[in-house]
């Protein structure tokens, strides 16, 4: 029996994902909505006190290519500061690759920086829509974190759902910007997005992306095939190698931080005490939020 072969992982992504846009509303409706809004790029101004000052040219070329075949991802956050003026409070390195593509306007969260309050309610209470999809719910968690100052404890309070969920939903912004929108346009689900979080290499995640597409993959085989990816099978020639094992204490320590970060967490230690935590991050982006997320907990 001739099997049929499988197109090429990688075809054109326009058969795969719906390019249309996020649903925007008029500027003064979406800063007291807590919405989104798309706004002229001459009227944005990058913000004087941003902390990052240098900008990969190469990883904002390959940004920009993303945007072009996708559009925005995740939106920028800009506060207004006159009419028809705005200044960017994150996302410069977006705005800057949106300039690179030759768009003309981009998509952004448009809020009073000054109404701290407002914003949390109007966030808590977007997130209970039944529409919403992973990826905006996953973004809507984000900016409670990063422009509430909140914590994914007190996130979970305010929202009314489990920590761990809250985690897992933010895991889905660290995905490649093809299979975010991928997620978004419902080609994959939840549980098929949650699985891919454990690969490291984003062309191995891109590909098992397609393959989940194009072979109609389920959560189950999804999970199975990333298991052995992840920890292939070893030989009889080549036994485990003997590993110390840590102390419990040390292995709840690295439990919640495997839970509380984005991020692969190892720990290890000799028999004499020394050791070393190590957390993986993958861009300037997961330095940040890894950043925001230790410095609410060192206020806990």
């Amino acid at each position: 029996m001739t099997m049929q072969k499988k197109p090429a992982l990688g075809r054109g992504l326009g058969a795969l994902i719906d390019n249309s846009k996020y649903q925007t509303k008029p500027v003064e409706e979406a800063v007291s909505t807590g919405a989104m809004s798309e706004i002229p790029l001459e009227n944005i101004e990058v913000n004087p006190f941003q902390p990052r000052t240098h900008f990969s040219d190469e990883a904002l070329r390959e940004l920009a290519e993303s945007i072009k075949q996708l559009g925005i991802i995740q939106p920028i956050t800009v506060k207004k500061i006159a009419e028809n003026k705005f200044q960017i409070i994150s996302g410069e390195r977006r705005f800057r690759a949106s300039k690179l593509a030759g768009l003309s306007s981009i998509i952004a969260y448009v809020r009073d920086a000054d109404d701290q309050s407002m914003l949390e309610m109007a966030l808590v209470e977007n997130i209970q829509r039944e529409d919403l999809n992973a990826i905006e719910i996953s973004l809507s968690y984000q900016r409670l974190m990063d422009e509430c100052n909140l914590t994914p404890d007190t996130v979970s309070e305010r929202v009314g759902k489990k920590r761990s969920t809250v985690i897992n939903y933010i895991r889905l912004l660290k995905l490649p910007d093809e299979i975010q929108a991928g997620i978004r346009d419902k080609k994959i689900g939840m549980g098929h997005a949650r699985a891919l979080v454990a690969l490291e290499s984003d062309e191995m995640l891109k590909e098992i992306f397609y393959r989940i597409i194009g072979e109609d993959l389920s959560v189950r085989d999804t999970e199975r095939i990333i298991r052995e990816i992840n920890y292939p099978a070893k030989t009889i020639e080549q036994p485990a190698p003997l590993r110390y094992e840590l102390p419990e204490s040390y292995e709840t320590l690295k439990s919640k931080l495997a839970e509380l970060l984005p991020a692969k967490v190892e720990i290890k230690r000799n028999h004499a005490g020394r050791g070393s935590i190590n957390i993986a991050f993958k861009s300037d982006e997961e330095f940040e939020q890894i950043k925001n997320l230790l410095a609410g907990l060192k206020k806990d």
